[in-house]
């Protein structure tokens, strides 16, 4: 979260996750002085939870996030998310180890059932499984060298394979010649899907960010790989929710399958969609998408299927979830260091003993 706006529509997220969850929960959030400064005044009035809540707040600085992009020394971002954005392809090197999972969700969107029932999904992939997200098979957009085919709007990261794996390159590592550990995984994955780089050294990029990124990268190692089911991103943008509403409570499957779209060619055709988790992106013209115009608007569909929905989860105050007896653990990590560099630091102390 870096700007007030994406701190408005993170606390949102948070709030849901407390609001459904049926265990303790732990929050790991990279961030600016004015994101930490909202977060924590809404995590302030939260004093008696139903189960202890843990926050930690990462701030590194703008310049060691610019540094550890130079250190790849191959990407780079025309995206609106810019510099921060790119940030989610390195999760894993700003968390400490002791971070070796987590689940990462966009700003704009909120969950609808407890998160524990996506946590438990890393108990079910295979020894090799390092991501998970949605697949979308049947979209298609060469100016993004097909990135719309993923979402990395919601993924289940296993950062202790990423790290064990070094999902990116650094200069530290390439300057390693002691043959003890693998190269970086993602530079032959980018060079399969952009081909060589630039003159100054860089793929190219789309305009999608970190999301083609991370479409070579599981693209090019299917290995590493799970899908992730829609239920977890029910979508405003060009996936229209896939048909899903709030009402008619007495539906029965067959009757809201009549309302699926955007499942055909995919891992979900013939199934219905029952959300757990819903992401408002694409909606133009507002920094907060629970701002957007089209809200105020009854006879936009979207406000129709799924304005009281939001209403509630937005409206919820923070105060009506001390419901409990847990506690609120919060705490900040500054300057946190990368992985290659904790790992130079370590290169260093080894040869001086």
């Amino acid at each position: 979260m870096w700007s007030l706006p994406s701190a408005i529509e993170g606390a949102i997220l948070l709030k849901s996750a407390i609001m459904y969850t049926s265990r303790p929960l732990e929050f790991h959030v990279v961030c600016d002085d004015t994101s930490e400064a909202y977060l924590s005044q809404r995590l302030a009035l939260l004093t008696h939870p139903v189960h202890n809540i843990t926050v930690r707040f990462y701030r590194p600085s703008w310049q060691s996030m610019v540094d550890r992009i130079d250190r790849d020394s191959t990407i780079k971002t025309n995206h609106l998310a810019g510099v921060p954005g790119l940030m989610k392809l390195f999760l894993h090197e700003i968390f400490p180890d002791q971070v070796t999972k987590a689940i990462y969700v966009d700003t704009d969107a909120f969950f609808l059932t407890d998160p524990v029932l996506l946590w438990n999904r890393f108990a079910t992939m295979n020894d090799t499984v390092a991501i998970s997200m949605p697949t979308h098979p049947d979209q298609a957009a060469p100016q993004w060298h097909d990135a719309n085919k993923i979402c990395s709007c919601i993924m289940l990261l296993n950062f202790e394979r990423l790290r064990n794996m070094r999902l990116m390159d650094s200069v530290i590592y390439r300057d390693d010649d002691s043959g003890l550990f693998p190269p970086a995984l993602s530079p032959p994955t980018f060079e399969a899907l952009f081909g060589p780089t630039d003159s100054e050294g860089h793929f190219e990029n789309g305009g999608l960010g970190d999301q083609e990124y991370f479409w070579a990268i599981v693209k090019g190692r299917p290995d590493i790989f799970e899908h992730l089911p829609y239920d977890w991103e029910v979508s405003s943008c060009l996936l229209d929710m896939y048909g899903t509403r709030i009402g008619q409570d007495d539906a029965t499957m067959d009757e809201e399958r009549a309302h699926m779209v955007h499942v055909y060619q995919t891992p979900h055709e013939h199934q219905v969609i029952l959300p757990k988790l819903v992401h408002f992106n694409c909606l133009f013209g507002v920094d907060v998408y629970f701002e957007w115009d089209g809200w105020y608007d009854p006879e936009n569909t979207l406000t129709a299927n799924w304005g009281s929905a939001l209403d509630y989860h937005v409206g919820i105050k923070w105060i009506w979830l001390n419901r409990g007896h847990g506690k609120v653990d919060v705490a900040t990590i500054m300057d946190p260091l990368f992985s290659d560099q904790r790992f130079a630091r370590w290169r260093e102390q080894t040869a001086s003993t």
